[in-house]
């Protein structure tokens, strides 16, 4: 009877710490994913101009190729 308990608690214990580490894995997991977000991930309203004389100076250099 005493070993039955015994094997029960080992169990119980293995099960526990089992559930334990499956928890912290996941939050580290969840933290390594966050730091490794770029920092450009969020949303940031930038400035068009840009992209659009980028793309009217190839289509000016594309015509006199």
């Amino acid at each position: 009877m005493i070993a039955l308990l015994t094997i029960t608690t080992l169990t119980l214990a293995t099960l526990f710490a089992l559930a334990a580490a499956t928890a912290f894995h996941w939050l580290l997991l969840h933290i390594a994913f966050h730091l490794m977000r770029p920092a450009a991930a969020q949303r940031v309203t930038g400035h068009t101009e840009l992209a659009r004389g980028t793309a009217g100076l190839t289509r000016a250099f594309a015509a006199h190729r």
